[in-house]
């Protein structure tokens, strides 16, 4: 699951209190209850992942 701090805030990471997840890039983290209480309350938002952009060929084939 992917997920970004809220803006403006730090959320710490599972097991590593220490180390935090912010609002200026989006993390991989575990499915974990821990991480979809943050999720639920607001302090993580999940991101949805972005789809890829369809190859175009130089050639016109």
């Amino acid at each position: 699951m992917k997920v970004q701090a809220a803006p403006g805030t730090m959320c710490p990471k599972e097991g590593k209190p220490r180390a935090y997840i912010t609002d200026s890039a989006p993390e991989e983290v575990a499915n974990s209850a821990y991480y979809r209480r943050l999720v639920a309350d607001g302090s993580l938002m999940a991101v949805v992942g972005t789809p890829k952009k369809k190859e175009v060929k130089s050639d016109g084939q």
